[in-house]
């Protein structure tokens, strides 16, 4: 049995890496995290173009008709770039709920976008969105953005465009079809966890360059042992953390009958890297890393508030210790 990615999905990784490296730099990231707009919405729109949107729709809706599998590099990629935007809430989790549903083309394109509210009563990125997905019970309904009352919240992370919601389920909002809440929570989980990897990837980057820029006592400060062994333990805790998201990924697109307690592994592992990144890089970058002017800061926020989302590694850590013991 062969455990890699295909070539194509590499590629398709490749690309969108390349892509956001000249499309979405740090002033980007800085301007939507400061004073959140509408600056993010020309990146879309060519991610859309490149297919990266409409991966999880349906061919017939314009889209890829991919699945996790083929998804969870590219979230990864998106992470190291701290990319705004409503990914994990519009292609990781809504176009597979869709499913062929009319919007779903549109949502492919780019030209619409699904905030979703499936852990309560807030919802990401619900102020941009053009419709909403959001539960009654263990039923999903999508509902039109005039139909939902909408307040902002405050988050630590400027660029996870919170909002609590309020709205009135009915027959007709009901999301027809056979679609299963637990995996849309799961798959949003999933897309986190992706995206924390590449957090932590781009703090253990940056990190380890200051590192061999940084000089004390006349050599850099990468040579002293104590630094080498903080930088040692965050690339440890990611490449143990990798295989994992990838595993719960695979279990998603396969449809496995354990795939929630691999998701909450992921996303427990995926979690204490992306905190262990950023504290290693903070304490590194020493007093420089606490100053709004540096872009440190953009990236550490996003390992915090993406390791709350969608369930903290504490959460996690007991639907599997449900999982292996039982209810306690």
């Amino acid at each position: 049995m062969r455990f890699a990615f295909t070539d194509d999905q590499l590629a398709f990784r490749d690309a969108v890496r390349d892509f956001l490296a000249a499309e979405c730099p740090a002033t980007l990231v800085r301007a939507e995290a400061t004073e959140p707009g509408d600056g993010w919405r020309p990146l879309w729109s060519k991610l859309a173009e490149m297919g990266v949107v409409g991966l999880t729709a349906p061919e017939s809706c314009g889209g890829l008709g991919l699945s996790e599998l083929d998804l969870v590099l590219l979230l990864e990629e998106t992470g190291r770039a701290a990319m705004p935007g409503p990914i994990v809430e519009t292609t990781a989790v809504a176009l597979p709920a869709l499913g062929a549903h009319n919007l779903a083309v549109r949502v492919a394109a780019g030209d619409a976008i699904v905030a979703v509210g499936v852990g309560g009563d807030e919802a990401g990125f619900g102020g941009d969105a053009d419709a909403l997905l959001l539960t009654d019970g263990s039923e999903l309904h999508l509902l039109d953005r005039a139909d939902v009352t909408v307040e902002p919240v405050r988050s630590v992370d400027g660029l996870r465009r919170l909002a609590t919601v309020s709205w009135q389920p009915s027959a007709s909002t009901r999301l027809a079809g056979d679609v299963d809440l637990q995996d849309a929570r799961d798959r949003g989980a999933l897309a986190a966890a992706a995206q924390l990897c590449g957090v932590a990837a781009h703090l253990i980057d940056v990190t380890v360059d200051y590192a061999k820029q940084r000089h004390q006592f006349g050599v850099p400060i990468g040579t002293f042992q104590a630094v080498k062994h903080h930088c040692a333990n965050a690339v440890l805790a990611l490449e143990y953390a990798r295989p994992v998201v990838y595993r719960a990924a695979y279990s998603m697109a396969l449809v496995d009958g354990e795939r929630s307690v691999h998701v909450s592994m992921a996303k427990a592992y995926a979690s204490d890297a992306a905190r262990l990144a950023a504290r290693v890089a903070l304490q590194v970058h020493g007093a420089i890393g606490y100053t709004a002017e540096h872009d440190l800061q953009l990236w550490m926020k996003r390992a915090w508030s993406l390791s709350g989302a969608w369930g903290d590694a504490p959460f996690h850590r007991r639907r599997v210790a449900d999982a292996v013991l039982g209810p306690g």
